[in-house]
């Protein structure tokens, strides 16, 4: 679903700068849910404003105001109005495990292979 910026007047984000943006919502999420703040495709691509913590956690036990936090990473400043969409929100389970320390772990074809080494033609090692 969209969030929409629930501000009583307008906030200019300076180039780099980064804020929290209320958005007039609350809510009581079932336990073994988390609701997750992403950002929208749109406001990125063509502003260059993007959530700073993407994707944020919204945890079930949180009452308060749901609040984004904006960066303008584009190039001039942006205005967020009252009733503009500023991000998206998605209802997610939560998986639970048990971590289980061991001294070694089992070998796969990738290894430590680090960032791209999963791609075609890829020169990571």
């Amino acid at each position: 679903m969209d969030l929409v910026a629930a501000i009583d007047e307008e906030h200019e984000l300076a180039v780099g700068a980064r804020a929290a943006i209320g958005t007039g919502l609350a809510m009581a999420l079932p336990r073994g849910y988390e609701a997750q703040v992403r950002p929208r495709s749109g406001l990125a691509l063509r502003c260059g404003v993007t959530v700073a913590n993407a994707p944020g956690t919204i945890d079930a036990d949180y009452r308060g105001e749901l609040k984004v936090i904006l960066i303008n990473l584009g190039q001039e400043p942006f205005v967020v109005r009252a009733g503009e969409r500023i991000a998206q929100l998605v209802i997610a389970r939560v998986s639970r495990c048990e971590l289980v320390e061991v001294e070694d772990l089992d070998d796969t074809d990738r290894g430590a292979g680090g960032f791209g080494s999963t791609g075609h033609g890829s020169t990571a090692k």
